[in-house]
């Protein structure tokens, strides 16, 4: 019975987005034997909810890597990595060859080329898409690409729990430890116990953290898993205090997620007015709607404040309504199901909590600090996005650095011996009548202590009182963790409240207004 709870692999992949499935796919094709993990379906990740599109250079009349680059750098206020930007930038044009052989199907125009649209932050136009639900075409055809190989086991309604280090073994790991090694991870299964999964590699490729925050446009399962693990396990996490606010969530009160109106709307033309029907952007920054993120995001939230507000109004009444039907039908019938006509009516907006910059540090083949660990996709901080990412670029951020991972570690495994002396996990302890009341009550107050101290627009003292009440939440948690069986909601409220901690104490240590990270007690100097 003991020996059914450990799975033995070459590849362990947590998390089933662009990246953990790209991934996969390419070392399943050296014949290596992978196992992809999944919290819920294949179907349920961010990369599903991408409504913009995926940003390379492809019109070579008009566009080119050192305008790429550029675009890049300046809206990740110049804290992006160059050669991080570099990589991602020139490696895209052959990523997008790998999506379309997997049966992507972006938007061409009459003559075979691509239909380009331009978003906040680009100088030319150059986001492939697949109409408004670009993220949702990719996850499709790459869901197929999986189940249709035979060398990847897929473990849906799986939740990985911890990551298997030296720690495991008995031996005292800290973060001064030299050569912190993964083996593996612990695994919940549906039926609740916990296996071991262990491999020779691991990818963390768990997505965001959006649902740290009560307002967001994220999978309500983006609790932070895979950024939490490598933290707990002594791994290094950066940049985290750069959290990108979308601008243009749907304003429609009790929704969880949000439903996102994609930034392509406001590149096709869409302004922004307040309450009043008044433009504003104008008072802001001189490319108006078409500003990076952080600027537009901040903007919204000073109009809400000045005059008292909850909301402000995208407009995009002045275009065609057939091409708005056209360019955006999803977004066109599910704001029709609320009774408001895209092409009639203001749509009513708010910034959310979107997409995280920072996570699990790696380099340049997608490596962590913890030997064996690679982390891929928006759990990781390759330095690309810097202070605040280039809309697009994130999907082709997973698929550049998923094949280089993928090339660096079919080299790397042959070298490695599956360590196979690991302790089952120790399940002892009891399901309190009471527990998922306070688990629940907990998410909710951290939820409110992130969305009311550590939002768009941050201060000293802000910080300091989320930080000594998220303290309160992260000592009774692990109490309560310490004798409880494992459940998945009491290690998803452990993650949020690390995540929330890694937030709030790299937002303190950042003394400056840079990027996405804005603080009264340090305003900008220009």
């Amino acid at each position: 019975m003991e020996k059914d709870r450990v799975k033995k692999y070459d590849f362990l992949v947590i998390g089933s987005g662009i990246a953990g499935m790209s991934f996969a796919l390419k070392t399943a094709a050296t014949g290596a034997r992978v196992a992809l993990v999944c919290k819920t379906t294949l179907e349920e990740a961010n990369t599903a909810l991408a409504q913009g599109g995926v940003a390379s250079v492809t019109n070579l009349e008009v566009d080119d890597f050192s305008k790429h680059i550029h675009d890049t750098m300046v809206a990740g206020d110049w804290l992006s990595d160059p050669a991080a930007v570099e990589k991602v930038v020139t490696g895209a044009p052959e990523q997008i060859r790998q999506l379309l052989e997997w049966g992507v199907d972006f938007d061409r125009r009459d003559d075979g080329t691509f239909d380009l649209h331009r978003e906040g932050g680009h100088s030319e136009f150059r986001i492939l898409h697949h109409a408004d639900n670009t993220g949702f075409e990719i996850q499709e055809s790459l869901i197929k690409a999986v189940r249709n190989c035979p060398e990847i086991d897929i473990y849906e309604n799986h939740f990985a729990i911890e990551i298997i280090t030296q720690h495991h073994l008995g031996k005292v790991v800290t973060r001064r430890t030299p050569d912190i090694t993964c083996y593996g991870a612990y695994v919940l299964t549906p039926d609740g116990t916990v296996d071991t999964f262990l491999s020779k590699i691991t990818v963390m490729a768990t997505g965001g953290v959006g649902a740290v925050y009560q307002t967001t446009t994220n999978p309500l399962v983006a609790t932070g898993d895979g950024i939490a693990m490598v933290y707990r396990a002594k791994g290094n996490v950066k940049d985290m205090e750069f959290i990108q606010f979308h601008p243009t969530a749907l304003f429609h009160p009790g929704d969880r997620p949000s439903f996102l109106i994609t930034e392509a709307m406001r590149g096709y033309g869409a302004v922004l007015r307040n309450l009043r029907g008044e433009e504003f952007m104008h008072k802001y920054d001189p490319r108006l709607s078409l500003a990076p993120r952080d600027i537009v995001a901040r903007a919204i939230d000073s109009e809400m404040k000045l005059h008292g507000d909850d909301h402000v109004y995208l407009d995009v009444t002045h275009k065609d309504p057939e091409e708005t039907r056209r360019h955006f039908p999803n977004i066109y019938r599910h704001c029709l199901e609320l009774g408001i006509d895209i092409t009639k009516d203001y749509i009513p907006v708010a910034p959310a909590a979107h997409y995280l910059c920072g996570g699990i540090e790696v380099d340049l083949n997608g490596e962590s600090s913890i030997r064996h660990l690679y982390a891929l996709g928006e759990c990781s901080r390759t330095g690309l996005h810097g202070g605040n990412r280039l809309a697009s670029n994130s999907l082709i951020e997973a698929v550049v650095y998923a094949d280089a991972a993928a090339r660096h570690a079919a080299k790397e495994v042959e070298g490695i011996t599956l360590r196979t002396d690991v302790p089952l996990w120790n399940d002892e302890g009891t399901r309190h009548p009471e527990e998922m009341v306070l688990i629940t009550q907990s998410i909710k107050e951290v939820n409110q202590i992130m969305g009311t101290y550590v939002g768009i627009v941050r201060s000293n003292l802000r910080l300091d009182r989320a930080w000594n009440r998220l303290d309160i939440l992260y000592e009774e948690t692990e109490r309560l963790f310490k004798c409880s069986k494992a459940s998945r909601e009491i290690c998803e409220l452990r993650n949020i409240i690390n995540v929330g901690y890694l937030i709030m104490r790299q937002a303190k240590e950042r003394h400056e207004s840079r990027g996405l990270h804005y603080t009264v007690d340090y305003p900008p100097k220009n």
